[in-house]
């Protein structure tokens, strides 16, 4: 029976590295959510059946509970709110491995081996920043929580000295175990580490936090499947642990950011709202057009670039801009769309809009596969982007952004650009890309923007 049941943990974790696998592409990625989701309802059946259960009944409330939340979340959560429901899934996860650690703690306590008694302090560390951190992303996403860095007197020498007081007590529990108010204090004061590290991360930042946030989710449930003896958990924590990681340092390398730089607090001007100051380094004025115009431009070209933005999802425009794409295809137009691997709020935010519009895969291009295609485009139309599309991230060394990639729609023959206003970005920064000689403003909201400018080109 030891055996079957190992081997059933095998096949779903293989199950759960080819869903991974088949995440890293659009066009695989419902087939790798059907991959994990068969390796986990694998995972669960065999451990129900393998671990000595006292009572079903509650594990069928449980299952049916969450099961109804989960899909009352799914269907009434908007796709522009989906970065804050990935932040809130870290949380839970994080929070659920640090009550199975520390219910575990109690049960089998004070007959707790050197191991054991790591790993729960592990869990319990892990689990609970995760839990509170997570919370804190969402607001900061929610708009519940400011989403400007915060910094407070002596930030860093204060969590430092809360990592080592928690280490210190875990040490300590591992030597005497039977110490429940040394444990509860580390959950204590983990929770407060979870808000005090993510609170001074700005918002322009998030999607490097909730990369993060999830590789530490999936650490915690590792932790826990040390301290269970499962090594199913173990497996699929750390294969959470590990992609969650390589995501976030891409993230970073997307915004040339170090991990340390945006951990620690990152743009100052993050989440600043209000009007671009016109600098004199700016050196030219503003050109807007009016759907009509556009309309008739576009008629003659034969290439059109789509950078799709935030602006684009708090919009839902993602249809709008489909509808808009099928004009310009049946004009003969070639479209396709450029993605900014930090575009959104979450990683793949853009992709994922896009893909729930039925815009096909093959016309979603990250960036390092088209940016060299800009010059020879006749129009770059972006959607609400803003900070991914500032030349000043190339030349500007006072710039927040600078050495940031960005996509080179500059470079394009004409570049539009449809915002409410001249508001900065998330960042906090003018974006000189407005006052360019190529550039022209195409005001307003997305979506409304969108239809008028495919029902104008449809008449021409």
């Amino acid at each position: 029976m030891k055996i079957l049941i190992e081997l059933i943990y095998l096949i779903s974790s293989i199950f759960f590295i080819f869903g991974i696998k088949n995440l890293s592409s659009p066009k695989t990625a419902r087939k790798g959510n059907l991959y994990a989701s068969i390796g986990m309802l694998l995972a669960i059946v065999v451990t129900l059946f393998d671990q000595h259960v006292l009572t079903f009944e509650w594990i069928i409330i449980g299952m049916v509970t969450g099961g109804l939340i989960g899909t009352v979340m799914a269907i009434k959560v908007q796709m522009t709110g989906m970065p804050q429901m990935v932040g809130l899934l870290n949380g839970f996860g994080g929070g659920a491995s640090a009550l199975v650690a520390l219910s575990e703690y109690f049960k089998i306590t004070p007959a707790i081996t050197t191991d054991t008694g790591v790993a729960i302090v592990l869990s319990l560390l892990i689990g609970s920043v995760t839990f509170t951190g997570s919370l804190i992303a969402f607001g900061k996403l929610q708009g519940i929580v400011t989403g400007r860095v915060v910094k407070y007197p002596l930030q860093h020498p204060l969590n430092a000295l809360l990592v080592l007081v928690v280490l210190a007590a875990g040490a300590y529990i591992v030597v005497n175990p039977d110490m429940p108010e040394f444990l509860l204090m580390i959950v204590g004061i983990s929770l407060v580490l979870g808000v005090l590290l993510v609170l001074p991360i700005g918002g322009a930042d998030m999607p490097v936090a909730i990369s993060l946030l999830n590789s530490y989710s999936g650490i915690a449930a590792a932790t826990t499947g040390f301290v269970l003896e499962n090594n199913q958990l173990i497996i699929a924590g750390a294969l959470v642990g590990a992609s969650g990681f390589i995501l976030t340092m891409i993230m970073c390398r997307g915004m040339n950011r170090s991990l340390m730089n945006v951990v620690l607090g990152g743009w100052a001007s993050a989440g600043i709202e209000g009007p671009a100051a016109v600098s004199a380094a700016h050196k030219g004025t503003v050109k807007s057009v009016d759907a009509e115009e556009l309309a008739m431009l576009l008629d003659s070209v034969s290439s059109v670039i789509f950078v799709p933005g935030y602006g684009m999802a708090v919009a839902q425009a993602q249809h709008a801009v489909r509808d808009l794409m099928n004009v310009l295809e049946k004009k003969g137009v070639k479209v396709r769309f450029a993605i900014h691997p930090v575009a959104g709020r979450m990683p793949g935010h853009m992709n994922v809009l896009l893909a729930e519009a039925q815009v096909e895969y093959d016309k979603l291009y990250a960036m390092e596969d088209i940016n060299d295609d800009f010059p020879n485009t006749d129009v770059a139309i972006i959607i609400g982007a803003n900070d991914v599309v500032n030349p000043a991230a190339r030349h500007d060394q006072s710039s927040p952004i600078y050495g940031m990639p960005i996509l080179n729609v500059d470079y394009a023959k004409t570049v539009v650009i449809n915002k409410r206003s001249l508001n900065v970005g998330y960042a906090g920064i003018d974006n000189e890309l407005f006052f360019y000689p190529n550039a022209l403003m195409y005001f307003g909201d997305a979506k409304e923007a969108m239809v008028k400018l495919a029902n104008e080109l449809k008449n021409l």
